[in-house]
C-alpha cells in the first residue's frame, strides 16, 4: 500500500493526499497509470448488488477521453456481468472501483442516460486524489427577498458527444417520513443538482449512534451520506472507491460540490435493484455510522473513519384547527448550503402531512434559529392564501437561515432550530383599502390623524386610526404618508442595508431580526429630500454641505448609500392578527 503523510499536518489540504511513495514512473505502486491504459484492456470492477456482499463485474476499456474538463480525462469502458446486462449502469454505482492487473485505475462515475448498453465513464484515481484547497463562500448567495436557497450550488455537469450527453451518475436519495407531495415539489431542484429522489422508498429512521467497525467497509462497499435523521430522514447513496488508512474516497464525482463540509456517512446494504428504462438504481438502507465526509469536490468525496459530524437538532410542531398537535424531531447536517434546503423540505413536509395545502388557509409561525456564536434569529410571522401557503412558511424559515449561513462568517454554526406552526382553516388576510387624513393642511406641532380602512373576505371591514404630530420646526412643504404592508416596508427600509456586506455577525443577524412582521400596518412619514444610509443606519436630510461630502464618498466608503427620500418617522398599526397586504400613499401640506 502507498504511504500517506498525515493530511492534518499538511494544514487540512486534500492535496496532501498526493504525498505518496511513488515508483520511478511517478505512479503509486497500487495504481495503474492513466498513460498506460489502452483500448481493449480488460479489468474488474467491484460493487454491491445485494446486501453487503461485494461482487465483481467485468470492464472492457474502450479508450481515454482527453481533456473533458480542465486538465481532466475520463476512461470510457463497457461494463458486463451480474445484472448489468439488463439493468445497465445503475444509480448507486458511483464510486465502484475498477482494477486492471490488480491495480486501481479509478471509479465508475459517468454514464449515458437511456443507453442500450452499460457504457460508463471511469474517473481516474489520480483525479480523485489531486484536489487543491477550496475557499469558503464569503458573500451571501441569497437575499432576504430571494426564494431559491440552492442558488449558490452548481448544477450537474455533463459531457456532450453529438446528440448524447454523458452525465454524472445521479446519486439516489432515499426519503423517510416525507410526504409524496413534498418529494414531488422539490424533485426538479434535486435533479438539477444530480440527485435522484426515490419516491416511496424509505432510507430508514434514525441510524444507531454507535460507530461501526472500520473493517466493515471495503472498496466496493455501499455508503449512505446521512443528511437528515430522525422522524424525517434523507440519505444519499454511493460506493467506496479507495481506503487509505483512516481516509475513505467515494462517488468518483461530486455529491453537491459544497467543498469543505461535515456530513455523516453510514454503511449501507442493498435491499434490491430496480431496472428502469431511463436509469436503473439500487434501493438501499443505512445500517450503522462509520465516520464523516469532510470534502465534497468535483471529482470525489472524501471522509474519515470514526469522526462524528456535528448535527443540528430540529423540532417542528404543527397545531391543527381541531386541536391536534403533531411534533417532528430530527437532526440535520450543519452546512451553509444544505441546511437551509433541508429545513425548507422538512417544514413543508410537516405541514403537508397534517394540513391541507390547497384552499383558503393561514399559518402562524413562531420560533427561533440558534447559533453557536451569536444571537438567535427570531421567527414570528403569519402567512395566508388560497394556495402555496405551506411553501411560504417553509421559505420563511429557510431564507433567513441561508442568508445568515452564507453571509461570509465561516465560524458561524447552527446550534438548534425550534419552530411552532399553528394552522387556521380561514384566510386571515386584510388588504389596505383606503387611507385618508383628518386634515389636508397642518402646521408644525399639530396632530395629524390618519384613518386606515382594511377589507377582508366576505365583506369584512376593519378601521384603524393613528395620530402623527408634525414636529415643531418642520419646514413648509408636502409631507407624505405611505401606509403599507411588511413586504413593502421591508423593501423600502432594507434596500440599502441588504446591498452591503455585513461587517459583523451581530449586524448580519440584526438584518433578519429587524424585518417587520406582516400582521401590522406600517406608516412611513417622509419627504422627497436626499438622505443617506451608513451600514443600515439612517442619516436623513443632511445639511447641503454634509450632503455634498457624503455624495462624493459613496464610491469609496463601504456601506454608504444614497436614498431619494428622507424618513421622518415610522408608526405601527396592529392588524388584529391578520396578514396585511397592499400599500397607499397620501399627502398633507405643511404650512408656516
Amino acid at each position: 500500500m502507498p504511504q500517506v503523510t498525515g493530511w492534518r499536518r499538511c494544514g487540512g489540504l486534500l492535496v496532501c493526499a498526493l504525498l505518496l511513495t511513488f515508483d520511478q514512473a511517478g505512479v503509486a505502486a497500487d495504481f495503474f497509470a492513466l498513460k498506460d491504459i489502452r483500448a481493449g484492456m480488460r479489468g474488474v470492477g467491484k460493487t454491491v448488488f445485494s446486501g453487503d456482499r461485494i461482487e465483481d463485474f467485468q470492464v472492457e476499456i474502450l479508450g481515454v477521453l482527453e481533456n473533458i474538463g480542465p486538465k481532466e480525462s475520463l476512461i470510457l469502458a463497457r461494463l458486463s456481468g451480474g445484472p448489468l446486462g439488463s439493468a445497465g449502469v445503475m444509480q448507486g454505482m458511483s464510486g465502484s472501483p475498477v482494477y486492471i492487473d490488480g491495480k486501481l485505475i479509478g471509479a465508475v462515475a459517468m454514464a449515458f442516460p437511456f443507453s442500450k448498453e452499460p457504457i460508463a465513464g471511469i474517473r481516474p484515481i489520480a483525479d480523485m486524489l489531486a484536489w487543491g484547497a477550496g475557499k469558503p463562500v464569503s458573500r451571501a448567495a441569497i437575499r432576504l427577498t430571494g426564494t431559491d436557497v440552492l442558488a449558490g450550488l452548481p448544477k450537474r455537469g455533463e459531457t456532450t458527444f453529438g446528440a448524447s450527453k454523458m452525465i454524472d451518475i445521479a446519486t439516489p436519495v432515499s426519503f423517510g417520513g416525507f410526504t409524496r407531495e413534498s418529494i414531488d415539489r422539490f424533485a426538479p431542484q434535486l435533479r438539477a443538482l444530480g440527485l435522484e429522489p426515490l419516491q416511496g422508498v424509505s432510507g430508514g429512521g434514525r441510524v444507531p449512534a454507535a460507530m461501526g467497525a472500520r473493517s466493515a467497509l471495503k472498496p466496493g462497499s455501499m455508503i449512505s451520506v446521512q443528511l437528515v435523521t430522525g422522524d424525517l430522514s434523507i440519505g444519499a447513496d454511493g460506493t467506496v472507491t479507495y481506503i487509505d488508512g483512516e481516509r475513505v474516497y467515494a462517488f468518483g464525482h461530486r455529491f453537491l460540490s459544497v467543498g469543505a463540509t461535515d456530513l455523516p456517512f453510514a454503511r449501507s446494504e442493498v435491499l434490491t435493484l430496480l431496472p428502469s428504462l431511463s436509469t436503473s438504481f439500487k434501493i438501499s438502507s443505512a445500517r450503522e455510522l462509520m465516520g464523516a465526509i469532510s470534502q465534497d469536490r468535483d471529482t470525489a468525496v472524501a471522509g474519515e473513519f470514526g469522526r462524528r459530524a456535528v448535527m443540528v437538532p430540529v423540532s417542528i410542531s404543527v397545531a391543527s384547527p381541531n386541536g391536534r398537535r403533531s411534533s417532528y424531531h430530527m437532526e440535520m447536517v450543519d452546512d451553509r448550503f444544505l441546511s437551509p434546503f433541508l429545513l425548507q423540505m422538512s417544514v413543508f413536509s410537516a405541514i403537508d402531512a397534517t394540513e391541507r395545502t390547497v384552499g383558503s388557509s393561514s399559518f402562524l409561525v413562531k420560533g427561533q434559529i440558534g447559533f453557536q456564536d451569536g444571537a438567535p434569529v427570531k421567527l414570528d410571522n403569519m402567512f395566508a392564501g388560497d394556495a402555496n401557503s405551506a411553501m411560504q412558511v417553509a421559505l420563511s424559515a429557510a431564507i433567513p437561515l441561508a442568508y445568515v449561513l452564507q453571509g461570509g462568517f465561516d465560524k458561524l454554526h447552527v446550534k438548534d432550530v425550534a419552530l411552532e406552526i399553528e394552522s387556521f382553516d380561514q384566510k386571515k388576510q386584510l388588504q389596505i383599502d383606503y387611507v385618508f387624513a383628518g386634515r389636508h393642511e397642518a402646521h408644525p406641532g399639530e396632530p395629524i390623524e390618519l384613518t386606515v380602512g382594511l377589507a377582508g373576505e366576505n365583506g369584512a371591514t376593519v378601521t384603524r386610526k393613528v395620530v402623527y404630530r408634525a414636529p415643531v420646526g418642520l419646514t413648509p412643504g408636502p409631507l407624505y404618508f405611505t401606509i403599507s404592508d411588511a413586504g413593502t416596508a421591508n423593501l423600502t427600509e432594507f434596500r440599502q442595508a441588504l446591498g452591503v456586506a455585513p461587517k459583523s455577525v451581530g449586524q448580519l443577524i440584526s438584518n433578519v431580526n429587524n424585518l417587520k412582521a406582516n400582521t401590522k400596518v406600517y406608516v412611513r412619514v417622509w419627504r422627497p429630500d436626499a438622505s443617506y444610509q451608513l451600514q443600515g443606519e439612517d442619516l436623513p436630510a443632511p445639511p447641503p454641505s454634509l450632503a455634498m461630502i457624503l455624495s462624493r464618498a459613496q464610491g469609496g466608503y463601504g456601506g454608504l448609500t444614497q436614498a431619494f427620500n428622507s424618513k421622518l418617522a415610522e408608526l405601527e398599526v396592529d392588524g388584529g392578527g391578520d396578514v396585511i397586504t397592499g400599500s397607499k400613499t397620501i399627502q398633507v401640506e405643511i404650512k408656516e
